[in-house]
């Protein structure tokens, strides 16, 4: 299992309430369409821009309430009018996509996490607000957990986005822990990229501890469901480290007894709370 945003998009899950699901596939019908305008084909940067700015430009019909051509746009109209869902995080989608045409590193940690803001944590809010939950405590908590798992398929992914020439890992940290992008482009399993791996794993850990609560606030199937993903995402962390870091030449995936595991740490509250109350402890 890669812990991909929207690979991962809770589209046809047994757990989703069956009223939900028209909504829930309308928003994933936005958001992999315009990350694939971002990402896939041989478009030119302008064109993939042009493109994304189309969207932005359906978004404003859609708050002035105007007709769209396209099916998928009336789709979406009506999902967001029936559930008044705010525009801001389809917005927000779409800034990221256009940042990922255009910016290829990140000098620091806060210049990631701010993209994450955008690129990950909206699908959250979004599903918050289906769900008729969206408080500050939940919000707070759903963005923590959403973008610890955007930051976990960065780590995942080093080789695969060196292939799109981009690198999500802070040059900061590279700095730090004197590693190059030519060791990426080597694949240099060196004792500071070993170092610098622990590291990013241990901070995408502690993000999702943080948010972690708000798999038991939320009741019934949203609750169990998160609680999955929570446990999904700490176990590819878990991965990360028994390759010791080396994304070079194993990418971590989770098969029949990882997710034997997630299911029964999921099920298991009592285990669930004494994760939460970690501060930065280990998933074991």
């Amino acid at each position: 299992m890669a812990v991909d945003h929207y690979e991962n998009f809770p589209v046809a899950s047994i757990m989703l309430p069956a009223r939900l699901r028209p909504a829930v596939r309308a928003i994933y019908a936005f958001a992999r369409s315009a990350d694939d305008l971002a990402d896939e084909g041989d478009a030119t940067p302008p064109q993939r821009l042009a493109a994304l700015s189309a969207y932005e430009a359906e978004l404003d019909r859609i708050d002035a309430s105007q007709p769209s051509a396209n099916p998928m746009f009336r789709t979406l109209q009506t999902v967001i009018r029936h559930y008044q869902l705010p525009l801001t995080p389809f917005r927000d989608l779409l800034s990221a996509f256009k940042q990922d045409v255009v910016t290829t590193r990140y000098q620091d940690f806060s210049g990631l996490l701010d993209y994450c803001r955008r690129s990950a944590n909206p699908v959250g809010t979004l599903m918050l607000q289906l769900y008729q939950a969206p408080s500050a405590e939940n919000l707070r908590d759903s963005d923590a957990i959403c973008s610890a798992l955007q930051l976990i398929n960065f780590w995942q992914d080093v080789a695969v986005d060196w292939e799109k020439a981009r690198i999500y890992i802070p040059l900061e940290d590279m700095q730090r822990f004197g590693v190059t992008e030519q060791d990426i482009a080597d694949g240099n399993h060196s004792a500071g990229w070993r170092a610098l791996m622990q590291f990013e794993i241990e901070r995408a850990r502690t993000l999702m501890l943080s948010g972690a609560p708000l798999a038991l606030r939320l009741p019934g199937r949203l609750g169990w469901e998160l609680r999955l993903v929570v446990q999904g995402g700490l176990r590819i962390l878990d991965r990360l480290e028994q390759v010791d870091g080396d994304v070079f030449r194993q990418r971590p995936q989770l098969g029949p007894r990882d997710w034997a595991v997630i299911f029964g740490r999921a099920l298991r509250r009592r285990h669930f709370h004494a994760l939460t109350g970690m501060d930065a402890g280990r998933a074991t």
